[in-house]
Parts: structure tokens; C-alpha cells; sequence
């Protein structure tokens, strides 16, 4: 499959889900009443796709990457946060476990990503297929 858009990655749509998640998370929890949490998780899962997308249109391989490298931090980010929705009783095992390995998966597809990525740093993001 050509990618001739952000929106056609397979770690941008994952990231997508995780970002609706989230907001699903927030709005049947107490979360909402812990506003630095939430704006951090909102933010964090947030970036995730938007860095992804940013990086498409950075003109190089090697620019795409170090947007890919700043999404799987916020995916590490967002599983952090994570715990500490758990531990202060934001939500069960089964809503954390659930979106941690989203999270997860999102960060392995976007290493594959960066892995395939970095074997074509002359190319532009515009040609990629996969």
C-alpha cells in the first residue's frame, strides 16, 4: 500500500484510537476532576499522532524520524501516566491494561516504522510503500 498521506500510516491510526481512548477514558472516570492528569494524558496521547503527522511533512527520511523517535516517547509518556491513573483509582485493571497495550502496539509500529525508514534515509516521505 502507497502512503500518500499521514492519515494512510498504520502507527497514526492506531495513535488516532489510542487519542479517542483516552478522552472515552476521561469522560467515565474521575479524571476529570484531576485536571493536570488529564490535560497530560490528553496532551501525551495527543502528540503521539500529531508528531507522527508532523514528521510526514518534514521533507526527509532522517527529519521523519526524529518526529517518529518524539512519538514513541509520548507513547512511554502516556503509559507512565497511565499508572498513576491506576494507582489513584482513575480506573480499573482492565481499562489500564487494555489501553497500555494500545499504547504499546503504537510504539512497536512506529519502531518498525523508524526501522524501515532508516534503511531509506534518501528517499522522501512522499514515495514511501508498504
Amino acid at each position: 500500500m502507497k502512503i500518500d498521506r499521514f492519515e494512510d500510516i498504520e502507527s497514526w491510526q492506531i495513535a488516532r484510537e489510542v487519542c479517542g481512548a483516552v478522552y472515552a477514558l476521561v469522560a467515565s472516570s474521575g479524571l476529570g476532576k484531576d485536571f493536570s492528569l488529564k490535560d497530560q494524558m490528553i496532551r501525551s496521547s495527543g502528540s503521539i499522532m500529531d508528531n507522527i503527522a508532523e514528521g510526514f511533512d518534514g521533507g526527509t527520511n532522517r527529519e521523519f524520524i526524529r518526529f517518529l523517535q518524539y512519538a514513541k516517547r509520548s507513547c512511554s509518556e502516556l503509559q507512565s501516566q497511565l499508572y498513576r491513573c491506576l494507582d489513584q483509582r482513575y480506573c480499573t485493571t482492565d481499562p489500564f491494561d487494555a489501553l497500555y497495550a494500545q499504547a504499546n502496539l503504537t510504539r512497536n509500529k512506529i519502531g518498525a516504522f523508524i526501522n524501515y525508514l532508516s534503511k531509506h534515509l534518501d528517499r522522501r516521505p512522499s514515495t514511501y510503500d508498504s
